[in-house]
């Protein structure tokens, strides 16, 4: 895709310093949120955050603007969302280096996610004209047919790691089947995880109120769940904040779609090539320092192969340069903060402390963690049970493919699995036996595309996915409908 600039930048901080958006910049009741860089540690931008009662307030005016959305034609609305996405377009290169700068990601990777953003803001303008219902066999003399209905209003909770992508991919679909959204981005990246497309959809359109942006900590996620007039719940983040919506959610008896961690495992045969298989460890281990939920979190490897591929992992471990994503010369950004810093470190450190062997990294300078690489793990140790979210690639050896497939079902998360090697028969079938809601053959784990259907089971999430052909299932639910001449006498 080309890239083009406008000449005049459109991210005017001023806009939002203190404030939410409702279609209009209002002031936040919970006062300033200081966003801060995490490769420099800065103060990047500040935003408003969001309070309960904020909340509240935007979910009633939601409801109000919601009736009149699906009033209007779906030509006009579909365009809407192709204005949006050439807005996006027009400013790629400025959009893309803040996305990078207020998540501690590489340039590309902030290219990514508007190259993605520009995607979902197209096919959500495709939703708008395709059917959206089914007739159904009825007695003569009757219609009879089902069709999707829009929730009402849906609360979009996302988080820091990929938040224009994580965001949009609810946000986006659940506007093009009829429903007003309020979202509540990660406070740490509320720019790229909502405000960057309240500019968007502010210029391309969109009526007030529809879209509303409230950055915002516990209390605001939990509004959201118990906000009445709030028909569904779509949250990415961590399990453990997952059960908690999931939990008020099934109170409140409102739908809720989860996307939560994982615990990946990408396993190596021993026929595989171990070059290639080296290269596909490093970018699922270390894409955006492993703070990715379908990130490699376990390597299993065939104990025959283990050493030369060990070699391989740690070459690529201490070559692979760390530092300010905004320079362009580096592989690594910084982690998020500093809590996530010790929690990585202390991962490590405990399961080197239980018997695994440190081939390399296990240190940090600031917030930035060297490529890290352990081996000798075995069951039990944090660095096997536990998401890391760091970039540790933690290596475990099998013998046999049924060992390693116990290996990666030892988890409590379902996420994503992949499998390497030179047949492709025995990389399926043991492929198969995996219980994750993503399987891929001779590819590591971090994979993701639009189009397709995206969720996991067990801690990972509720099953329901998101994208591709879960949009219609999620953002709406079925009502039936049934139209005679006149009606029927009854025998009552």
């Amino acid at each position: 895709m080309t890239t083009s600039t406008s000449s005049t930048a459109v991210l005017k901080h001023h806009l939002w310093h203190g404030k939410l958006f409702n279609g209009d910049w209002i002031t936040a009741s919970g006062g300033l949120n200081p966003v801060q860089e995490p490769a420099t540690q800065e103060t990047l931008t500040i935003t408003g955050m969001a309070t309960a009662e904020d909340v509240l307030t935007a979910a009633t005016s939601a409801k109000l603007a919601q009736q009149q959305w699906v009033k209007m034609p779906p030509r006009e609305r579909a365009a809407i969302f192709l204005r949006a996405a050439d807005y996006l377009q027009q400013h790629f290169d400025e959009l893309s280096l803040f996305i990078a700068r207020e998540t501690g990601g590489i340039i590309p990777k902030g290219q990514h996610e508007v190259r993605e953003a520009i995607t979902l803001l197209q096919l959500s303008s495709a939703m708008l004209l395709q059917p959206n219902g089914l007739t159904l066999p009825s007695v003569p003399g009757r219609l009879s047919y089902a069709q999707r209905v829009p929730h009402g209003v849906v609360g979009v909770i996302s988080p820091f790691n990929f938040p224009l992508i994580l965001s949009l991919r609810s946000i986006a679909p659940a506007l093009a089947t009829g429903n007003a959204v309020v979202s509540k981005p990660d406070p740490q990246t509320p720019v790229s995880g909502g405000l960057i497309m309240a500019l968007a959809f502010a210029h391309a359109g969109l009526p007030k109120g529809l879209y509303q942006v409230l950055p915002g900590g516990v209390e605001a996620g939990e509004a959201l769940c118990n906000a009445p007039e709030i028909g569904m719940v779509a949250f990415t983040g961590s399990t453990a904040a997952g059960r908690k919506v999931g939990e008020a959610c099934g109170r409140n008896l409102k739908k809720v779609a989860l996307e939560l961690g994982g615990k990946s495992s990408l396993i190596i045969l021993d026929d595989a090539d171990l070059d290639l298989a080296a290269s596909n460890v490093a970018w699922g281990a270390y894409m955006h320092q492993g703070q990715i939920c379908m990130a490699s979190g376990r390597i299993l490897v065939q104990e025959n192969v283990a050493p030369a591929l060990i070699a391989r992992i740690v070459e690529k471990a201490v070559h692979l340069p760390v530092g300010d994503p905004t320079s362009g010369q580096v592989a690594l950004g910084p982690l998020i903060n500093h809590r996530q810093l010790q929690r990585v470190h202390g991962i490590v450190q405990d399961s080197i402390a239980a018997g695994a062997r440190l081939e390399a990294g296990g240190n940090y300078d600031g917030l930035f963690y060297s490529p890290t690489v352990l081996s000798n793990v075995t069951p039990g140790m944090r660095c096997f049970d536990e998401e890391i979210f760091g970039p540790v690639a933690t290596i475990v050896t099998f013998q046999s493919d049924e060992e390693a497939v116990m290996l990666a079902n030892d988890t409590e998360y379902g996420l994503a699995g992949a499998v390497i090697s030179a047949d492709i028969n025995r990389a399926l079938t043991l492929g198969q036996q995996l219980h994750t809601g993503l399987l891929h053959i001779n590819d590591q784990t971090v994979n993701d595309e639009c189009i397709n259907p995206f969720g996991g089971c067990g801690n990972s999430g509720n099953g329901g996915g998101v994208g591709g052909p879960t949009d219609w299932d999620n953002y709406t639910h079925w009502q039936w409908v049934t139209i005679k001449g006149e009606p029927t006498r009854y025998p009552f």
